[in-house]
């Protein structure tokens, strides 16, 4: 989003962390590094470390966001939220927060009554002050409506490069280096490991389609949660099919588009995902994708033509794969609408467009005190 936002002319800059996951990251701390013509600033994290802390950041906000037009904060619950909001709002620079999925019912019930003291102290008063929050489809905003309260709502969608999914790897590569998926359909799980993705209905589901069809083959490609991925092996060995199951971590570059130029069906049956990123990269790859209804641009597949859309149930999910796995014409259409609908909605060059209109109209409005368009 940053870069394609600089490729337009404008200036951009992202304050963060060195927070990655439980370890940290090998950058430099407090000075300004320059990628892809965004500065990014660094700031050490500290405990407590859930909440993303880290009071040099904090330091640095303060000092600097009064030299800014406009702040996008992006994710709810955490340091920077509240700070950023605060220096925003004592310096009067308008803001706007991307709220991450971070409303969806599905979330918003876990860790409630932390969540509500929080909500109750600052992000309450935080959203009242935004000049929008950003949603990234009509669903996460639908979603998000009981919420919010009053603030204003934009939808703009993520993306991607398209340029860097029109040359694709040969086929057969992923292939040859996993050999026990030659001669396989391959179904592709693309994306973490973790609870919310659905990995229990993929699991029973695959194993109905694995009896049925003995050139069924499931392709895991994503980092696991602690744990986590020993729990789906554990479910994959209860079902019997286990070795019918490739494991490949994360997948990144060209053995990423590999995996994707090989794959015959993209599955996610996620019981919440408020984008789905991993979903336009498999359309931009020509692959039909089978996802749940809880995917939040499930409507913008439907209605593109791009793949299969159902509840978060087994049986649909086992029907949907083995009728594609059936028709290679069917699935062949659906990856060229696919294709279609990322190069009509999806690209950041269209995305970043977007994002300046709304910018512009904030910054407007803030100086002529009228309402956000």
């Amino acid at each position: 989003m940053a870069r394609a936002l600089a490729n337009r002319g404008h200036e951009v800059a992202i304050y963060t962390t060195n927070q990655d996951g439980p370890g940290e990251l090998d950058v430099p701390l407090g000075q300004q590094v320059l990628k892809e013509g965004v500065k990014i600033f660094f700031f050490p994290v500290h405990t407590p470390r859930f909440w993303g802390t880290s009071i040099p950041l904090a330091q640095a906000l303060r000092q600097e966001i009064k030299n800014y037009e406009l702040v996008h904060i992006h994710c709810l619950y955490l340091f920077h939220h509240q700070v950023a909001a605060y220096c925003c709002q004592k310096w009067r620079v308008p803001y706007l927060i991307s709220i991450h999925g971070a409303l969806d019912p599905f979330l918003y019930r876990r860790h409630r009554w932390r969540k509500s003291v929080m909500e109750w102290l600052l992000q309450n008063r935080n959203f009242k002050k935004a000049a929008a929050l950003h949603f990234t489809s009509e669903e996460e905003k639908d979603l998000a409506t009981p919420y919010i309260g009053k603030a204003p709502g934009v939808v703009i969608p993520l993306g991607l490069d398209i340029s860097e999914y029109e040359n694709l790897p040969d086929p057969g590569e992923f292939r040859r280096r996993f050999p026990e998926v030659l001669g396989k359909k391959i179904i592709l799980f693309f994306g973490r490991l973790n609870f919310k993705k659905g990995l229990d209905i993929l699991v029973k589901a695959f194993a109905k389609v694995a009896r049925n069809r003995e050139d069924a083959h499931l392709v895991l490609a994503g980092p696991p949660d602690p744990d986590f991925g020993e729990k789906v092996r554990g479910w994959l060995a209860d079902e019997g099919i286990l070795a019918r199951a490739t494991f490949t971590g994360m997948l990144l570059g060209e053995e990423k588009l590999a995996v994707l130029r090989d794959a015959d069906i993209f599955v996610l049956p996620s019981y919440t995902e408020n984008f789905g990123i991993a979903v336009i990269e498999a359309m931009a790859c020509g692959l039909p994708v089978v996802i749940s209804n809880k995917v939040n641009i499930w409507r913008e597949v439907e209605a593109g033509g791009a793949g299969r859309v159902g509840p978060c149930q087994v049986e649909w999910f086992a029907t949907a794969m083995e009728e594609l796995l059936a028709r290679e014409d069917w699935r062949q259409r659906l990856g060229e609408g696919g294709r279609a609908l990322v190069r009509e909605k999806f690209q950041w060059a269209t995305i970043a467009s977007l994002l300046e209109e709304t910018y512009v109209s904030i910054i407007a409005s803030s100086q002529n005190h009228t309402p956000v368009r």
